[in-house]
């Protein structure tokens, strides 16, 4: 990459191209008081993902607590950074989206000078590992949690070819980018179906309750109804049973092979941890951060896990639900569960996430809040009829395999754009042919 067209951040601003501008800290950030039903968005790292901002979710303040804020106010196109905490979440705000401001966990990175740095070639500088591999190397600067701070972004690099170049770039990249995002909704849409499918069966029983007021169960044909019980018994569906998940399926936990030892790491093996769960927006864990070695692995009472098995993070925080689409390890901060009877994956999986309030209540700790297998272990489950569970088996399993394969396309996606946006800057890499690369990747 040419000196002549990487800057520091900071100079970009001094030269008055760049704007780059965290949330308020101390007091001019929002008061507890401030927080309302109804007015402008307050940006948490929570409220991004998917490269998308979800205003609708993100908590409100007053219009009190904006004004006495002086920094961070965005606007739309902003590309937003999260920098602490959960670091490197990237999003760009929208051209119609609503007023909102950076909490002072996340950054705002605005062209000021459009005639030198495209806002959109910026986006996808600051989601490439061009960027990335910076602000890798400086979140552990402090002893609190993952952080880059104001100082730190502000000496990262940022390389701005000519505006012909930055053009290029985004007529080429942005195909792929229009693929992910509609393999993104498509997911979405595919969980939400599977969602209220599992919901009404398995929580609501609305087809039994159909049936006992002899109506047509809604959604359902005829040889799917005709599994379903006529009445309940001690308000769950008759045939079906009260148990508990640790009698229905084989709980595990995890560990860490040590640190201090170089033949445990970076083998062939996946190790999991609640980090690598924190950064999914999809059920199915595909890859790791880290790998262990098989030294590593005899380290772990568990070993490696089997495809299918259900993940759910017991600490730091409690919550994460994943299934695993590799062979893998984990760590203590996480429950492992492999449907070896009568429940399967996908119902595992979805209990998990139905009862995410019960889990919590029995969670303990006095540092932070964990669930322990024995505390796991005893939460009921209520067992339905192998019949029923096969046939939402039979339901749902291609629009898993569908959300899986969807996963695997836009990481391959991604990694094509990370692997030929250096070269379209340095124009080491002409446009047809990226074009070419792009189109055969996208098919």
């Amino acid at each position: 990459m040419s000196d002549e067209s990487s800057f520091t951040a900071g100079e970009l601003e001094s030269r008055g191209v760049l704007l780059v501008q965290d949330g308020n800290h101390g007091e001019y950030r929002p008061r507890q008081n401030e927080f309302v039903p109804s007015g402008v968005a307050f940006i948490r790292a929570a409220d991004m993902s998917d490269g998308m901002i979800h205003f609708d979710v993100a908590e409100k303040i007053s219009e009190t607590a904006l004004n006495r804020i002086r920094k961070g106010i965005g606007k739309p196109g902003d590309v937003l950074f999260s920098s602490k905490g959960t670091v490197g979440k990237i999003a760009q705000a929208p051209l119609d989206c609503p007023p909102f401001v950076c909490s002072p966990q996340t950054t705002f990175w605005r062209s000021l000078d459009k005639s030198v740095l495209r806002q959109d070639y910026l986006l996808y500088f600051l989601s490439s590992h061009l960027f990335t591999d910076q602000w890798e190397s400086r979140k552990g600067e402090t002893d609190m949690a993952d952080y880059v701070s104001l100082t730190a972004q502000r000496e990262l690099k940022v390389y701005v070819p000519s505006v012909d170049i930055q053009d290029s770039i985004v007529r080429v990249l942005s195909p792929i980018d229009e693929r992910i995002l509609l393999n993104r909704k498509m997911n979405r849409a595919l969980e939400t179906a599977v969602t209220v499918l599992f919901r009404s069966w398995f929580v609501d029983f609305d087809p039994v309750t159909a049936k006992v007021e002899r109506r047509k169960p809604f959604g359902i044909s005829d040889d799917v109804a005709s599994l379903f019980p006529s009445e309940f018994e001690e308000d769950i569906p008759a045939g079906w049973r009260l148990s508990t998940i640790g009698q229905e399926v084989r709980v595990v936990g995890g560990s860490t092979p040590s640190t201090n030892e170089p033949r445990f790491w970076n083998g062939l093996h996946h190790w999991l941890t609640p980090k690598d769960l924190s950064k999914l927006d999809d059920p199915f864990v595909v890859t790791t951060v880290r790998s262990i070695t098989d030294k590593g692995v005899a380290r772990i009472s568990s070993g490696i896990l089997p495809l299918g098995t259900v993940l759910l993070s017991s600490r730091a925080p409690i919550g994460y639900t994943a299934i695993a689409a590799v062979p893998l390890s984990i760590n203590q901060g996480l429950i492992a569960m492999k449907a070896e009877k009568e429940l399967t994956t996908y119902f595992v999986y979805h209990w998990v996430r139905e009862n995410i309030d019960e889990i919590l209540s029995r969670a303990g700790g006095t540092t932070f809040a964990e669930i322990s297998k024995t505390s796991f272990r005893p939460i009921p489950v209520v067992v339905p009829s192998r019949s029923v569970i096969e046939a939402f088996d039979s339901l749902v399993n291609p629009m898993f395999e569908r959300i899986l394969l969807n996963m695997r396309q836009s990481a391959s996606l991604q990694k094509l754009r990370n692997a030929i946006l250096p070269p379209l800057i340095s124009g080491e890499l002409c446009v047809k042919e990226a074009d070419k690369q792009v189109e055969a990747a996208s098919v």
